[in-house]
């Protein structure tokens, strides 16, 4: 008979308490909580690009807000089923990943970073002056997401979808890291040169890996438009990209725990410091240089060396 893990008991408790939440809190709680979740799966969308392949990309941002906006003008529009819209903006935010994870073929490092910053500065500028579409610095307003006429007006109705998406997304993260792609993935994030001589198809690993970080900040994004009414795209910016790396880096790159750990911890501090919009990004760069230079592995850094020394092991999850 197998042996429950730490990781199965956590799972069990946090599967309890988000069972009990609806009926123990405020609207407000179960908003955090939703947000919290979103977080979660933007959180692993860049674990899979920056912790399994090594790209260093900062287009996270970009790619939720295409997510958001997509899922809202096509429930504001034709009223799906809200799985379709939200299927439209991750499908559409991995084209343009995979599309963008080109860069990935011909630069590396810095040079990567500043490119898909740059993307992700250029997207922000599309959401503020394409007025007829995304209502610019007015910001847009969303009609309710719609399931086969049911319609989700409030946190608590949005509640249970998100969760439950969430934790598909988080299973499918697992999947992933345990299955030779992800083998593939870590081993180019190890050394391209030795790689090929493994017979992987670099080129064809780093451009996937973009497309499905990018596919998880679009699904992301259609998950926010369950609970949320309206988006203004100052939101869309880069400090948001620099709070989900951050998450990631201090939980752990290359631990799936780790990344929804950080998502977890750095989603409430970012509501707590919420009255502090000016100095949030000063904050979050001294956190994250801090664990960079200190830290560089992240909170969950000794257990995932013994982890990956147990024979058999190929994943840390």
């Amino acid at each position: 008979m197998k042996t429950m893990t730490r990781d199965h008991w956590a799972l069990l408790a946090a599967a309890l308490v988000l069972l009990i939440l609806p009926f123990a809190v405020s609207g407000y709680v179960l908003y955090v909580v939703n947000l919290l979740m979103v977080f979660v799966v933007l959180a692993l969308g860049m674990h899979v690009v920056i912790g399994e392949s090594g790209q260093f990309a900062l287009a996270h941002a970009a790619f939720f807000g295409i997510g958001i906006y997509t899922a809202g003008i096509i429930n504001t529009a034709w009223h799906p089923p809200f799985v379709l819209s939200i299927l439209a903006g991750g499908a559409l935010s991995a084209v343009l990943g995979y599309l963008i994870g080109y860069l990935a073929l011909r630069m590396r490092d810095i040079y990567l970073a500043l490119a898909t910053f740059a993307f992700g500065e250029a997207m922000q500028w599309v959401f503020l002056s394409w007025e007829k579409v995304t209502g610019g610095s007015n910001g847009m307003k969303m009609d309710p997401a719609d399931l086969f006429g049911y319609r989700l007006t409030n946190d608590l109705q949005a509640y249970p979808f998100v969760v439950v998406l969430t934790g598909l997304m988080l299973w499918l993260t697992v999947a992933l890291a345990r299955s030779q792609y992800g083998s593939s993935l870590r081993a180019v994030r190890e050394s391209d040169v030795a790689a090929m001589a493994m017979g992987i198809n670099v080129k064809a690993m780093k451009q996937s890996a973009f497309a499905i970080s990018a596919a998880f900040a679009g699904i992301a994004g259609g998950m926010y438009t369950l609970f949320t009414s309206f988006i203004h795209p100052e939101s869309l910016g880069f400090q948001t990209t620099i709070l989900v790396l951050t998450m990631v880096v201090v939980g752990g790159m290359g631990s799936v725990r780790g990344a929804v750990a950080g998502a977890i911890a750095f989603g409430l501090i970012s509501e707590l410091l919420r009255q502090l919009m000016s100095v949030q990004e000063i904050i979050y760069g001294v956190i994250l240089m801090g664990f960079m230079m200190f830290m560089p592995k992240g909170l969950f850094a000794d257990r995932n060396r013994r982890v990956a020394r147990k024979p058999g092991n190929g994943v840390q999850a």
